[in-house]
């Protein structure tokens, strides 16, 4: 069933609030976004909506085994979302958010089943982008952050190819040209007493050498 894609086009670097608006809009109604990150564009939708969620699974053909990470707007939004959070953590994030790195951690109940990881996990980060952290603040939940792309393929950087496409499937594509296009986040798992790098991305294990 087609829907009906809003695109509105936006600078990175100075979003106006009416268009965070716009988008917090649709975010609340469950409905789905494309986004601009500091490394590819995204798929967002609220981390609470199984609805939401779902379609997302759906629309790039990836396996429920692989869970989706989130945007938070500051590391205060974390406790809302994440329980047993080790200090490693804090130390983490305190050192390389905002920035490229997402952090596992145990959820708290309330999340749906479909975005957790294995052990009742959440991958999360806190999004370099300024403009990001303000559209979560403004949604006050966190939003899923998994790149726009059919799983298997390459992430994308050029709005035109994810208009391409997502238009006629998800609600809102926001157009903020081409993304920086650099590696993907470094995923570390915090879920057990040793910590574990999961994906070596924009941040290389000698940065984090120290901490493992």
């Amino acid at each position: 069933m087609a829907v009906e894609t809003n695109i509105i086009k936006i600078n990175p670097e100075r979003v106006k609030l009416d268009k965070i608006r716009i988008i917090t809009k649709v975010l609340k109604e469950e409905g789905i976004i494309a986004y601009p990150t500091d490394t590819f564009y995204g798929l967002g939708a609220s981390c609470f909506s199984e609805k939401a969620i779902l379609r997302i699974y759906s629309l790039k053909e990836r396996k429920p085994s692989k869970p989706l990470s989130v945007l938070v707007s500051d590391k205060a939004m974390v406790e809302k979302i994440a329980v047993d959070i080790p200090s490693l953590f804090w130390k983490l994030a305190d050192e390389f958010w905002p920035g490229p790195l997402t952090l596992v951690l145990k959820a708290s109940s309330g999340l749906p089943i479909p975005l957790l990881g294995p052990r009742d996990s959440i991958g999360i980060r806190l999004p370099a982008i300024r403009w990001l952290r303000k559209l979560v603040n403004e949604a006050t939940f966190p939003i899923t952050a998994t790149s726009a792309n059919i799983t298997g393929k390459k992430e994308i950087k050029n709005p035109g190819k994810v208009i391409d496409l997502f238009y006629g499937k998800i609600d809102l594509i926001a157009d903020g040209g081409d993304t920086r296009g650099i590696l993907p986040s470094t995923v570390i798992d915090l879920t057990s007493g040793k910590p574990q790098i999961l994906r070596e991305g924009a941040f290389p294990r000698s940065r984090l050498a120290r901490y493992f």
